[in-house]
């Protein structure tokens, strides 16, 4: 026989509401999160400059938060694998993207992404920058800016570049440089920064237009040798390299950055909390020091709004760049 609910049972299903009302607000509370593990996932092979950033930051994230931050590596397609993994993902601040700056270039390189690089993501913040700068093999003949750009210039095509994968700042670097000085090197891409300076070492290549982050240990430890950097001024971790400005060569600069993305739609307060905790670690003496030994320098002015808008413009900026140099994935 059907009973009709008393006030007793009626007063019970609101609580019983009340209560699942609460749990679904403190799923979107930044107070409340986390409450289980978060994905950070990695575009490039370990051992680079990304993936550097990535388990530095992990690292103090997982302290800091009270959970842990497992760096997930998926390499592939200049990193647009992994992020399409990540804007694809549910929205809630368990998956989210150390990104680099092959995201806003890739976004004018390939012409069927199944993501927006900009409307698919909310952007955290940035978290480190490094210049780029040009390595050669110790065997290399040339030492000086002006012996390097008369060997390109006596043997055009003869001689042959590293880079971390077609269409990430090695890349785009070397054909930006080709196009100013009018010389000719071979492009050879490899699966992350961390093959392509071995194949360096190992005289398969000849040099690498590379991140300072990718290169700095090798550098230091004579394996390979800087000819001069793409930066307005010298690097403090590399005092004896003279810029290519200085060098000879004007209007020749290309960072590369690293930062945090989540999928488009993250609750804010959620975003908010990712973006104080990782402000507090890269602000930290500890995080510093381990990122400069890694020759990255940390960022600690970007904003979620600003490196949003950061974001947005050098897709612009690097997608006239790409037209311009008329660079391609090979």
């Amino acid at each position: 026989m059907h009973r009709f609910p008393s006030r007793r049972d009626v007063a019970a299903l609101a609580a019983g509401l009340a209560l699942c009302g609460c749990a679904f607000a403190q799923a979107g509370d930044g107070a409340a999160f986390p409450t289980q593990p978060i994905r950070m996932v990695v575009g490039f092979p370990a051992g680079g400059p990304t993936d550097v950033s990535a388990r530095l930051i992990a690292d103090s994230l997982s302290r800091s938060l009270g959970q842990p931050v497992v760096v997930d590596n998926k390499p592939g397609a200049n990193a647009t694998l992994a992020a399409e993994l990540v804007a694809r993902a549910k929205p809630d601040g368990y998956t989210i993207l150390m990104a680099a700056t092959n995201h806003p270039i890739n976004a004018s390189l390939y012409k069927n992404l199944k993501f927006d690089s900009d409307k698919s993501v909310s952007a955290i913040t940035a978290v480190a920058v490094a210049p780029t700068v040009l390595v050669v093999n110790p065997k290399f003949p040339a030492r000086t800016y002006a012996e390097f750009i008369a060997l390109m210039k006596a043997n055009p095509g003869k001689y042959s570049y590293a880079s971390a994968g077609s269409g990430g700042t090695p890349h785009l670097s070397a054909e930006m440089f080709k196009s100013l000085t009018g010389t000719s090197i071979v492009h050879i891409p490899y699966r992350g920064a961390a093959p392509a300076v071995t194949d360096l070492i190992g005289g398969q290549v000849d040099m690498s237009f590379a991140t300072l982050g990718s290169v700095l240990p090798q550098l230091r430890a004579g394996q390979l040798r800087a000819i001069a950097v793409a930066a307005l001024q010298r690097s403090r971790l590399l005092p004896d390299v003279p810029t290519f400005e200085e060098s000879g060569l004007k209007n020749f600069r290309l960072d590369s950055w690293y930062g945090l993305l989540a999928p488009a739609g993250t609750p804010k307060p959620v975003i908010d909390r990712l973006y104080a905790e990782t402000l507090k670690a890269v602000s930290s003496s500890d995080y510093q020091s381990r990122l400069n030994a890694a020759g990255l320098e940390p960022v600690t002015d970007s904003n979620p709004a600003a490196f949003g808008e950061q974001l947005r413009q050098e897709i612009a900026t690097y997608g006239a760049l790409v037209r311009a140099n008329h660079v391609s994935i090979d």
